[in-house]
């Protein structure tokens, strides 16, 4: 069922709207140094949407579509480089042109917080996530926020809590007059101590701040655990709240998928995994999905594939039919995923040859009639003006 995950051409009407003309004031003028976005953000969008003009969370679902994470730039321990990747103005054209719908920006919110209340996030860094956050939205790319890395919280999650909660407080205080395709997701992959119940006590809390500023924004939850499928039953939500979509991850199996990965001990004797495609692997995703679809039938809520990819150190065939296999049963049962990553170790594009992996961007995003396909070189268009960095 591909409808849910709309090509370029299906997306065409539904991006002549007030953004569109709001980009084009951004991109050709000062206003991001005069701080007078946000101002217009409000005139556009207008403060306090009701219910019945927001779109619920199904149809923003359909928004993200298929998607990619930018990981390893802005959820480094401590500044914007030390991983080796630093956002560029191009990168985002880069994704719209290969056909992608959304972006998910990855942030370890908790490095640029204060540690006393009321915990306020500096303002410099907040300035770069308003630019990555306008890249999206001005191309028409709905873009998902999370944090990432977040180990106090894993390691302490009663002595964090405070802290997490007024980081999501000055969030989605910042951004309540964005676009509703901006879309908040709290945590990525809730652990260590962590636990489902910890983690429903300080979601529980999180939403309840979050509605305070924006009432109908949609939120992406996801189950506590590194094995969220098995813990999708130990999700609390709040039952009249329509305006959430529930994530999970997938990397299994993950002896081929991680093999040679240096944050994983022993994985070393992983090297050399292969994945062919066979009728028992094929098998073993489409049971694992079957856990969240039946889950999602039940409990009437869309789901989102929030990271699925696999390490460069298995081989290119490997990982091709892997992604293609993951790619295709999450369409077919309805879900909206994010590609973990762009331009990392798992990534799809090489950004010192500037050019995409093209077999793997292919089984993420097949090429569409239409889409030229030198767009999908990865070049970036020089005519383009580009949003100043802040």
């Amino acid at each position: 069922m591909d409808g849910i995950l709309m090509n370029r051409s299906d997306r065409v009407a539904v991006e002549e709207n007030s953004w569109t003309s709001y980009s084009a004031a951004i991109m050709s003028t000062d206003m991001w140094k005069t701080g007078v976005v946000a101002l217009v953000m409000a005139l556009l969008t207008g403060a306090g949407a009701t219910a019945a003009n927001t779109p619920d969370a199904f149809a923003i679902n359909q928004q993200i579509g298929r998607g990619v994470n930018i990981g390893g730039a802005l959820d480094t321990p401590r500044k914007e480089g030390e991983w080796g990747i630093t956002l560029q103005d191009e990168y985002f054209q880069i994704i719209k042109d290969a056909g992608f719908n959304s972006v998910r920006l990855p942030v370890r919110w908790n490095a640029h917080a204060a540690n006393e209340p009321p915990y306020t996030i500096d303002p410099v860094f907040f300035k770069r996530i308003d630019w990555a956050i306008t890249n999206c939205l001005s191309r028409n790319l709905a873009i998902v926020l999370t944090t990432h890395h977040y180990d106090e919280l894993y390691a302490d999650p009663d002595g964090q809590k405070d802290k997490f909660v007024a980081i999501w407080k000055q969030i989605a205080e910042r951004y309540q007059n964005y676009p509703e395709t901006l879309i908040f997701d709290p945590l990525m992959e809730a652990q260590g101590k962590l636990d489902a119940g910890k983690w429903n006590s300080v979601l529980k809390e999180t939403i309840v701040t979050i509605r305070q500023s924006n009432a109908h924004r949609t939120i992406v939850v996801c189950p506590a655990g590194l094995s969220c499928l098995d813990n999708l039953p130990l999700l609390e939500l709040p039952k009249n709240d329509r305006h959430i979509i529930v994530s999970i991850f997938y990397y299994a199996p993950v002896e081929f998928t991680q093999q040679g990965a240096n944050w994983i001990t022993g994985s070393d004797q992983w090297l050399g995994t292969k994945w062919t495609g066979s009728a028992d692997e094929k098998r073993r995703i489409a049971k694992d999905f079957d856990i969240a679809a039946d889950w999602a039938r039940q409990h009437n809520r869309p789901i989102y594939l929030n990271e699925f990819g696999t390490y460069e150190k298995a081989d290119r065939a490997s990982r091709v039919c892997w992604t293609k296999c993951v790619t295709d049963a999450a369409v077919q049962r309805g879900f909206s995923f994010a590609y973990w990553e762009f331009c990392s170790g798992f990534g799809l594009y090489d950004p010192q040859a500037k050019t995409w992996h093209k077999e793997l961007l292919n089984a993420v995003v097949p090429p569409q009639a239409g889409l030229p396909d030198q767009n999908r070189t990865g070049a970036s268009n020089p005519s383009e003006k580009q949003v100043n960095s802040g």
